[in-house]
């Protein structure tokens, strides 16, 4: 059982403020389909809508990946937090003040530690800022000359001055910050019980997180020393591989309706540099990969992500790497390449800002990229590598999921190559049938055994659903702990009446299983004959008790050597004999 914290009845009223269906239609498209909302599911990539809201149960659930939930784990899920900052996202939304929380002792810990270093850092990235404008800043303040940062580019991303070793420690205990909250906010680094500030002498970048809350920071030198830039260490607040700089700015901008697609370049410079000329979608990773999380940050506000890292080497070497981690996420992805050895802001400054436009107005399709890639690298008048090029090209085609887009690129293939689109697709279907792992017949059987649920435990769910989702053919004469008791908190919760989405606050649903199972019980198979079904599936357990029952009295009467202990054992497996002859359920009812 989940110890929630909060109080029963205050947990209700939020999620009845929050109506899933208007919460979770802030996030995915919605359409009603008879009596649930249907959408393509957020959390795993799929074309076919399979992720239902049910509003009046209040929870969701994904015939897919098998996610599911209330609107408290909704969050929780979609925009990687955890329970308490869900709880604080969904009573903000519903202008209710949060009860004091009672619960695990760790987790109130832990979120009053993360509390004070978020406070923490938004006192030091203001006090960063306010140094930038002071005369001993010169340095830095030369520098943004150098790179032409307006003002409005130092408001919008809050750059700050780090003044020398000490400057910000002495700061934050004038503020009431300890020397070890500032370590655990990776503000300052120990060395021989020495504090010190990772970035003295150093322009600052704030890095926001997706609610406007500063969680770290990145600094570059103003000289010729290395490295060239630092940025926070892991710490409670700050994950590398999740960040994405200038995810706030993005976001107020989908709030305002003006978000059509995401443009991610290298670095914060870029990215600036970006929003400057006008592309106000602009954000960059903290690192040269793209992970799993940023492309689940970017999807939270756009399906659509144009990639336009800096043509060279690397920039190509991480704009495939990312194709195959945003395609995993589900997104549309197109690619700008850019001229050799020039970045975002090079090309703004040469070319123009019309000129970059028009290269983000024609960025290619994945595959068109791909292709192209794989072309430069050869002379394809040559018989070699032209026949190198065309297995390079039909490798990527071989990724395609329908065979319409193959047919697409292989005719792009036959025209750039004058190779029969005949050869091209044997040689390509002999690609894709390499890929194919071949089927153990001798283990198809085991699987389908492994899988297989027993009589008992379907119709031990079949009831827990009926009782969970209160049906109307539910007997009430039955004693449902007797019959159940390896359920009895299930029960006892399904007889208080509670709503489904409260069993979300009682349990861990996730890892129960059958639980899970039995809120996301599909009732349409059994519309037409569900009273009869659930007659038999209590008959099914309290069979297998009496049966038991009948089993523990026969070996008893076995043993006994008293004659009238005997008699009585007799009489009682007798009657137990009939009831299970007669199918009579006396033994379970409700005794009043």
């Amino acid at each position: 059982m989940q110890n929630i914290g909060f109080p029963e009845n205050w947990l209700y009223e939020l999620k009845q403020k929050n109506n899933i269906v208007s919460i979770i239609g802030k996030y995915v498209r919605l359409e009603k389909k008879g009596g649930k909302y249907w959408a393509c599911c957020p959390f795993h990539n799929e074309k076919t809508p399979s992720f239902t809201v049910n509003e009046d149960e209040g929870f969701y659930h994904c015939f897919g990946c098998k996610e599911s939930g209330d609107v408290i784990s909704f969050i929780m899920k979609y925009e990687s937090c955890d329970f308490i900052q869900a709880i604080e996202i969904l009573a903000k939304n519903a202008n209710m003040e949060i009860p004091h929380y009672t619960g695990e002792k760790e987790v109130f810990e832990k979120k009053g530690k993360k509390d004070r270093i978020i406070k923490l850092l938004d006192a030091a990235y203001k006090h960063y800022n306010e140094n930038l404008y002071l005369p001993k800043a010169k340095v830095a303040q030369e520098y943004i000359k150098s790179r032409k940062f307006t003002k409005s580019d130092l408001e919008n991303f809050k750059i700050g001055y780090a003044d020398g070793p000490f400057e910000i420690v002495n700061y934050l205990k004038k503020q009431g910050f300890s020397e070890s909250e500032m370590l655990d906010a990776g503000v300052v680094r120990n060395k021989d019980k020495h504090y010190f500030d990772i970035n003295a002498n150093r322009l600052v970048f704030p890095i926001f997180n997706s609610f406007n809350e500063c969680v770290g920071f990145s600094s570059r030198v103003l000289d010729k020393s290395l490295p060239k830039y630092i940025n926070t260490p892991e710490t409670l607040v700050f994950h590398k591989g999740r960040v994405v700089f200038g995810i706030n700015l993005v976001k107020a901008l989908k709030q305002q309706g003006l978000l059509d697609k995401i443009i991610v370049v290298e670095g914060q410079i870029d990215v600036i540099a970006m929003h400057r000329a006008g592309f106000r979608s602009a954000v960059a990773c903290m690192g040269t990969a793209m992970t799993k999380e940023n492309a689940h940050e970017l999807k939270k506000l756009s399906n659509s992500v144009i990639l336009c890292f800096d043509g060279d080497t690397a920039g190509e070497k991480a704009t495939v790497k990312s194709i195959e981690v945003l395609k995993e996420e589900g997104l549309d992805v197109k690619i700008v390449a850019l001229p050799d050895k020039h970045d975002p802001d090079e090309i703004i400054k040469d070319y123009g800002v019309s000129y970059l436009a028009n290269l983000i107005d024609n960025a290619l399709p994945t595959m068109d990229y791909l292709i192209e890639k794989e072309r430069k690298k050869f002379h394809i008048e040559k018989p070699n590598e032209k026949a190198q090029f065309v297995s390079a090209a039909l490798k990527h085609i071989s990724t395609l999921d329908a065979e319409s887009e193959e047919e697409v690129y292989l005719e792009k293939l036959r025209k750039l190559t004058t190779i029969p689109i005949d050869i091209l697709r044997r040689d390509l279907n002999k690609i894709k049938n390499k890929d194919v792992v071949p089927k153990n017949k001798e283990t198809k059987g085991d699987e389908v055994l492994i899988s297989r649920q027993n009589g008992n435990i379907r119709a031990i769910k079949f009831i827990l659903s009926s009782l969970i989702h209160k049906k109307d053919y539910v007997d009430e004469n039955i004693d449902y702990v007797k019959l159940l008791p390896n359920y009895k908190d299930i029960v006892l919760k399904a007889k208080e009446g509670i709503p489904v989405s409260s069993y979300f606050d009682y349990f861990d649903v996730e890892t129960n299983a059958v639980l899970k199972d039995c809120i996301e019980m599909n009732f349409e198979e059994f519309k037409d004959n569900g009273k009869r079904y659930f007659d038999e599936c209590l008959w099914q357990c309290a069979s297998q008790i009496l049966i038991e029952k009948q089993n523990e009295i026969s070996e008893k009467f076995k043993n006994c050597e008293d004659v009238d202990k005997r008699k009585q054992l007799a009489v009682e497996l007798q009657a137990i004999l009939k009831a299970i002859k007669e199918k009579n359920l006396e033994e379970f009812y409700v005794r009043k």
